[in-house]
Order: structure tokens, then C-alpha cells, then sequence
């Protein structure tokens, strides 16, 4: 039952007091306004779009603006529509009587009198940073709670004694932040941006410069941060503006990212990519894990991945011996001449065009045939493809586990022990530690392909070119067709005839999304990267500017030193650390069991403290208790889902997920049951893996055992 079916505020009866209009009048008018001025929005920025759209494409320059001119609004667009009066987060009033209203965009009314300010603008900050040690010029802070596009509940938050008395009814014993943690989780992280905490905003907010390292225990907000601050880092630096590098954001796992699908697109970006280390690579879908403890840790060494630079060069050898061609005789001083013309750090693939083109101009120059016909030679073809073949990264790293001579040249440093060690029977049975190195041996070699489709590409468009001349100036020459409007001019213009001419060229091949470069890279849960792997981030982001989220006691496979050694090792310098150290997600039922787990292993361990109570105590039981446990827990909870976490397999049904330990980081979920725990493992890895299951829990966590 609501108070109003016309009001922007639909309060349960329980809230009645809240609907008085002294506390909500200014907030009504404020969204009637707010309301008049999106429709205005809407219609004017469809106007605008239908006209870029119909608008002739142009060329060069003027394509590209127009192209932009149409992402943009279409961008703008899509927020408006997505979102009405539950764009707004909630208002600020300062000490001189001042009321800011924050939103998710900026947004003014037809007499530019500012409605919304974008949550990522500075004039927001106080709304997100205001404590009561600081309260940053504010006397009051409001907080919405949106359902189907109306105010179900607000709070207000009093920063001076003075101004408690006209608050008292919408106060609250909870902030909108706690009091939210309370609601029931959906496969979809829920929107959290009306609730970021003082703590969790001043490191969204932090600069983009060199690594940022945001370490947190479960339940601090990590992901909250790293999502927020990808939006943020996107509005406020321009060198991440689309079209200038971009954002690339990285999650542990497949479930991870469906679970936080919908985050950046509700803050209105949709540019960012997003993906998993094994997303980077063609073979990560189906590679498994290494089995060999001794051979992952060989493999996931950054020295390795260095000497796929040695396995490329070992095929770009120059002959020592002359051979004659034609009428010419090549020597090996001409072989080394045109092999020294790439600069250095060419691909592979790109800097063998070069080559062979250099080849042929040294030998044309002394010969009485031209370059093309010497380039028909099939010897002197052989002999090129043999000194600067064409490459397949698979077979380079294929080679390394199948060719002990060729893996002691590119590595010498391995003993004889270790070179044993990583041959193997089926090379090409990729594993997850294989990806950095054919990443490494990719990026090297090139595409093999390029080249030629850009030759292809150029003589059609010269084609195209020379057709369209003789088209042009046979009705020039005519002078039966002059409708009047210029066409003739028009036509004799050298640009409009290259873009009809370009029109028939073959598409250019489309871009690797994922390759970069990248302005910025935001890694999650990223403890468990190893040296290797940073590789392949730092290949992607010349720039070296890096947010890192993490926590060092969830690591598996453990986390030795400090994040400044691990990251220094990898290659990452200029290193800023920020810690989070609130729980606000684990109850403290929940905690009280997790920490002594992990501090088992790790007693130095960032364990969070937990600020709420559910008041439910951990449960205990037998697994043939599990499905009793599952019927009663869905029978009360109308809401919410559940997760069985274990090794064991488990049909998952409606709002029950059944994940490993490993695939349930970074998740969250209402009641989690754990099956066997101590079916885990021993050491780190297996109390990280119980840890991180139990921690997983929002409200109640069962623990079942044989």
C-alpha cells in the first residue's frame, strides 16, 4: 500500500511518516521539473541523431567526427531512455541554503538551470566523500531508494546538530548504505552507486597516473571500486575517451563477468572491454589446468615469455651462401643488407614484407629485369622462405615442449632437469599456463595476413579509382547530364571521387577488440596473476597506468612479499597502495568462523572487519542434509539466491548455483552451503579456497560434511 498513485514517492504505510510534504514537497517539485526536462531531452537528442544519421558520410576526418557525433548521442540517449526519475541518487544541502541534486548524468533544463550534477563530477564529491569529521560544507545529505521508477524509501544524514529537528522523521538507526545490505542478491550484481561509501569513493576518484592498488579483504567493495572507478577514470581523464585508448577490465572468471554485466552499462559506458586472461587468446577457452606443480611454476616465469623473442629470431636468419638469380648473383652481403631494414621491435609478418620488397630493390639494381619479374624467381622464393619463413604461433610454442634443442637455445638458462620437464607428448594440449607464451609468440610474429589484404585492398580502391575517372569524365565530356544542382562541379571534385571509389574496395579486417592498446587497465581479484601473465596486461598498456584489485590472502596459490615486489617483478612501477578494510557485505557470524581459517595459513592476513549482524549463527550438518536444506531455505525466501559451493557436482536448479571454490570469487550470494569443506585441500591453496567459499555468504552460510 502506498501514500500517493501521483507522487514521485511511492512510501509503504510503515513510512508514513517520512511522506509528510515538509520533507518531500522540495523533492516533488524538484522531480516534476526533473521529468519535464528528460522527455525535452529525449526528443531533442532523437531529432538530433535522425539528422547525423541522414547527413552524407563524408571522408578522412570529417567521417570519423561524424561517426563520433552518432556514438555519442546514441550513448546519451540510451541513458536517458534506460533510466527517468531514478536517475537522480539524491541531494546535498550546503550551509548557505544551496541544494545540489546528484545523478548518474548531468542534466540541465531549457533555461540551463542545472537539475542533475554527473555523479563523477567534482561538484558531486561531497555527496559521496562528506563525513562527519568532514563534512565538506554540507548540513544535510539525502539518499533514494528507487523501485520501478519511484522513490521507495529515503534517509537523511544531519552534519549539523542545528538541522536535526526538521530530519528527525526520515532518519534512520541505519544509512541507506547498511541498510541495503540487508536486500536480497540477484545473478546480477545489484546498483550500488546511490550507496558508495566515503572510503570506497576516494579511491574511485584517485588519479590515473602509473598502478593504483586498492588491497581489501571480502566484503570491503573491491569490485564496487574497480567498476565505479573504470566509469569515473572514463568521464574525468581524456587520454581514456573512446577513440584514445580506452579501458580494459579484467575478472577472474566467465561467472564473474556475467555477474557484473550489467554495472558499466547502467553508468553509461559501453566501450569499455571487458574479458578473462583467457579471453586474450584463441586457445584459452579450452585450456586446462597444468597438472605438475613444477612445470606451472617454470611456465608462469616472465623470462619464459621473454624468450619467445628468441624463438621468432631464430627464424630470421640471413643465407651465408651466394646463389645466382636471373642475371644477378646474390650474395650474402645483399642477404644481410636487406635483413637489417626492419627496425627493431617489427613484427615478425611485417618486418618479412619489408625484407623481400629491400631484396628486390638491391637486386634490380643490378640486373637488366625488374623487381617483379625477380620476384616470380621460385628460387630465389624458396631461398627467402626458408631464411624469413611465415610462422604460426602455435607452432612456436609447440615446438618449445616437443624440441629440447630448440627450448635450450631460447632459454639456456634452464637446466637440463627443467628443459626434461616441460617436453610433452601432446604439445599442442594447451594449458592455461600455455597462454602467455603463444600471447607473446602472436604479438611478435604479426599477422601473416595483413599485408596482403592491404595490397588487396590498395589495387582495388586504385582500380576502382581509375574507373571512376573514366565514368567521370565521359559525362563531363557529354554534357547531357546538368540537373542543375552542381552534380558536374561535384564531380570534378578529386575527393568525391576517391570515396565512390573507395566504396567498392574490400572491407578493412575488423579490429581485435581486446588487443590494444589500452589507455588503462583494471584488473580484478588480481592476486592470482602470476609474472607470466602480467605479461600479457602489460603488452596491452604501453602506458603503464594500471588500477590493481585485489586481496593477498585469497591468493591460491599464495602471496609471498609485498604487492610493490610482485608487481616491481612483473615490470610495474610508480606504485600506490590503498587499503579497505570495512566488511560491509560478510556478517560477522560468518567472519567470526572464516578468519581463524585463514589465519591459520596467513597471520598477517587483511581480514576486514565486519560492521553488520544477520543474525543468524553458522549452521552445521551432514551432506544428506542438503537438499532438506535447500527446499526450506527456497520455501522462506521468496527472493535471493543461493550457491553450493564444492567440488562435488550438484544439478543447479532456480536461484541455487553450484560452483567450485575457485569459480565463486568475486560472487555473492545469500545462503551458501558448503559441501566437504575439508575436501579443499591442505596448505594455502585449500584454506584460500574455504576462506574465500565462506566468505561468499551475505546472510547465512551452512557448512556440510560426511
Amino acid at each position: 500500500m502506498t501514500l500517493s498513485t501521483t507522487s514521485a514517492f511511492a512510501l509503504p504505510e510503515r513510512l508514513a511518516a517520512k511522506a509528510a510534504p515538509a520533507l518531500i514537497a522540495a523533492d516533488e517539485e524538484h522531480f516534476a521539473g526533473l521529468a519535464g526536462s528528460l522527455a525535452q531531452s529525449i526528443a531533442e537528442l532523437s531529432a538530433h541523431l535522425d539528422a547525423e544519421r541522414k547527413a552524407p558520410a563524408g571522408k578522412g576526418r570529417q567521417a570519423v567526427d561524424r561517426d563520433d557525433a552518432i556514438h555519442r548521442l546514441s550513448s546519451r540517449l540510451r541513458a536517458l531512455r534506460r533510466f527517468s526519475l531514478d536517475s537522480c541518487l539524491g541531494r546535498m544541502v550546503y550551509a548557505n541554503g544551496d541544494t545540489v541534486y546528484v545523478g548518474r548524468f548531468g542534466l540541465t533544463d531549457g533555461a540551463k538551470t542545472r537539475l542533475l550534477v554527473d555523479w563523477r563530477s567534482p561538484a558531486a564529491e561531497p555527496f559521496f566523500g562528506a563525513t562527519h569529521a568532514n563534512p565538506m560544507g554540507l548540513v544535510s545529505r539525502r539518499r533514494y531508494r528507487w523501485a520501478d521508477g519511484r522513490v521507495s524509501d529515503y534517509w537523511d544524514e544531519v552534519f549539523d546538530a542545528d538541522e536535526f529537528a526538521g530530519h528527525a522523521a526520515a532518519l534512520d538507526d541505519q544509512s541507506a548504505f547498511i541498510a541495503s545490505l540487508g536486500s536480497s542478491r540477484s545473478p546480477r550484481m545489484r546498483d550500488v552507486l546511490g550507496t558508495i561509501q566515503a572510503d570506497q569513493d576516494a579511491i574511485i576518484r584517485a588519479g590515473a597516473a602509473g598502478v593504483l592498488v586498492v588491497d581489501g579483504g571480502p566484503g570491503t567493495g573491491k569490485t564496487v571500486v574497480a567498476l565505479h572507478r573504470t566509469a569515473y577514470l572514463r568521464y574525468a581523464d581524456p587520454r581514456l575517451a573512446r577513440g584514445r585508448g580506452g579501458v580494459l577490465f579484467v575478472g577472474p572468471h566467465e561467472p564473474y563477468l556475467g555477474y557484473v554485466a550489467d554495472v558499466l552499462p547502467h553508468l553509461g559506458e559501453e566501450d569499455v572491454q571487458t574479458c578473462t586472461l583467457r579471453d586474450l587468446v584463441p586457445e584459452g577457452a579450452g585450456a586446462a589446468r597444468e597438472t605438475d606443480p613444477a612445470v606451472a611454476r617454470l611456465k608462469s616465469s616472465a623470462r619464459l615469455v621473454g624468450a619467445m623473442e628468441a624463438a621468432v629470431r631464430f627464424y630470421e636468419e640471413p643465407p651465408t651462401t651466394a646463389m645466382t638469380v636471373e642475371d644477378v648473383t646474390v650474395t650474402a652481403a645483399d642477404w644481410a643488407e636487406a635483413f637489417a631494414v626492419p627496425d627493431p621491435g617489427t613484427p615478425h609478418h611485417e618486418a618479412r614484407d619489408q625484407v623481400w620488397a629491400e631484396l628486390l630493390a638491391v637486386l634490380a639494381g643490378r640486373s637488366e629485369v625488374g623487381e617483379a619479374e625477380l620476384g616470380r624467381d621460385r628460387d630465389l622464393r624458396a631461398a627467402f622462405g626458408r631464411a624469413w619463413p611465415v610462422l604460426q604461433a602455435t607452432d612456436l610454442v609447440a615446438d618449445l615442449w616437443s624440441v629440447p634443442a630448440y627450448l635450450r637455445r631460447c632459454a639456456p638458462w634452464l637446466s637440463a632437469a627443467e628443459i626434461r620437464a616441460l617436453q610433452r607428448p601432446y604439445p599442442r594440449a594447451w594449458t592455461v599456463e600455455d597462454l602467455p607464451l603463444l600471447d607473446a609468440a602472436r604479438r611478435l610474429l604479426g599477422d601473416p595476413r595483413a599485408a596482403g589484404r592491404e595490397r588487396r585492398r590498395a589495387a582495388a580502391v586504385a582500380a576502382g579509382q581509375a574507373g571512376m575517372d573514366r565514368v567521370v569524365e565521359d559525362l563531363i565530356a557529354s554534357n547531357e547530364y546538368d540537373d542543375g544542382e552542381g552534380l558536374m562541379t561535384m564531380l570534378r571534385q578529386q575527393d568525391l571521387r576517391e570515396v565512390l571509389a573507395e566504396g567498392g574496395a574490400p572491407p578493412a579486417a575488423g579490429p581485435d577488440l581486446l588487443a590494444g592498446p589500452f589507455a588503462h587497465v583494471v584488473v580484478d581479484e588480481a592476486q592470482e596473476l602470476t609474472d607470466a601473465e602480467w605479461q600479457m596486461l602489460l603488452s596491452r598498456c604501453p602506458s603503464r597506468s594500471f588500477t590493481v584489485v585485489g586481496d593477498r590472502a585469497q591468493a591460491r596459490h599464495g602471496f609471498t612479499g609485498s604487492w610493490a615486489e610482485r608487481l616491481g617483478r612483473a615490470g610495474l612501477d610508480r606504485i600506490t597502495l590503498a587499503s579497505l578494510t570495512v566488511n560491509y557485505r560478510t556478517p560477522s557470524e560468518v567472519m567470526a568462523e572464516a578468519e581463524p581459517v585463514i589465519r591459520a595459513v596467513l597471520p598477517d592476513a587483511n581480514v576486514p572487519t565486519s560492521i553488520r549482524s544477520s543474525g543468524i549463527p553458522v549452521r552445521h550438518g551432514r551432506v544428506a542434509e542438503l537438499d532438506a536444506i535447500l527446499d526450506e531455505w527456497l520455501a522462506g525466501h521468496a527472493e535471493g539466491t543461493a550457491c553450493v559451493i564444492g567440488h562435488r557436482p550438484f544439478r543447479s536448479r532456480e536461484r541455487i548455483r553450484s560452483l567450485t571454490p575457485e569459480l565463486a570469487k568475486g560472487l555473492e550470494f545469500d545462503l551458501v552451503v558448503l559441501i566437504d569443506p575439508a575436501s579443499f585441500g591442505d596448505g594455502v591453496e585449500g584454506a584460500v579456497d574455504r576462506y574465500v567459499a565462506m566468505t561468499r555468504a551475505t546472510r547465512q552460510l551452512v557448512v556440510l560434511t560426511d
